[in-house]
């Protein structure tokens, strides 16, 4: 009995000792580098991040697949919100983090990042016909995501009310009703929802080019072997025209950056020292 009970605990043992090696993004350890690795991601900022016909899909998520099937890991998607993926990431929750994350330096103080794998451009969604200039929006309610650069930038137009929301769709149903006056969003996030909405009398009011923080993948701070791969993978798939191609296929009327098409030379992003 003794015996058997002894070996029962090591195969427990063992298997704990598994399940520690699967989530070691936390830990920085080489491992998670490898196998299947946990991608936190959002489910409803197309064309970016997306699900569709029941699987997570988008411009992020299938580069990332492809980096996984270049660099010989596999890739296991999981919902979540934007404002808590990065603080799911830095504790090791998520391996990684897909959802055109923009790399401030604020936020490299909780994660690290891969290269850029995108430029993007933030604009504020409008009915159409409102004024559309920083000066007319004063006293006016904006809708963001919450964490978002979105967030940042609508608490600098002078005199806007931010009315925060915990995703993309929660904010354009607001939109609609009236409740907020504009909706400051990734500019193609925000297209995308005017298209899929042509009664709805929605218009981008405004438009800033963010191309000094790229869009790139959160991992933890401390995993240098995942941000080596992720970054290998992501210079392979420029250099052999995948990220032109998925670029195209999910950004049909938007310009890919010089940067990012075969033979560019990539956007670097640097991780300060740790």
């Amino acid at each position: 009995m003794r015996s058997t009970l002894s070996k029962i605990i090591a195969v427990l043992a063992a298997g704990a000792a598994t399940l520690t090696l699967a989530g070691c993004g936390s830990s920085g350890a080489s491992e998670s580098s490898s196998g299947t690795l946990r991608v936190g991601t959002l489910s409803d900022a197309p064309p970016s991040i997306y699900i569709e016909n029941g699987n997570f899909t988008g411009y992020d998520n299938e580069l990332l697949r492809d980096i996984a099937k270049k660099e010989g890991f596999e890739v296991q998607f999981v919902g979540t919100d934007f404002a808590g993926l990065l603080g799911k990431v830095a504790n090791g929750q998520f391996d990684v983090g897909s959802s055109s994350i923009s790399t401030t330096e604020a936020r490299k103080k909780t994660v690290a990042f891969s290269n850029g794998y995108d430029t993007s451009f933030t604009a504020i969604v409008t009915k159409t016909g409102a004024k559309t200039d920083l000066a007319a929006f004063n006293g006016k309610r904006l809708g963001v995501v919450q964490a978002t650069v979105q967030d940042d930038f609508a608490t600098k137009v002078p005199g806007s009310q931010v009315v925060r929301f915990p995703d993309y769709n929660t904010g354009f149903a607001q939109l609609k009703n009236g409740n907020i006056d504009g909706w400051v969003v990734p500019s193609d996030i925000g297209q995308k929802y005017i298209d899929q909405n042509p009664g709805a009398g929605f218009g981008v009011g405004y438009t800033v080019e963010d191309k000094a923080t790229p869009s790139a993948y959160a991992v933890h701070k401390g995993n240098k072997d995942l941000v080596a791969k992720l970054n290998d993978g992501i210079a392979k798939a420029v250099a052999d025209g995948t990220v032109a191609r998925l670029h195209a296929q999910f950004f049909k009327t938007a310009p890919l950056t010089k940067e990012l098409a075969p033979g560019g030379p990539g956007l670097p992003v640097q991780n300060p020292a740790a």
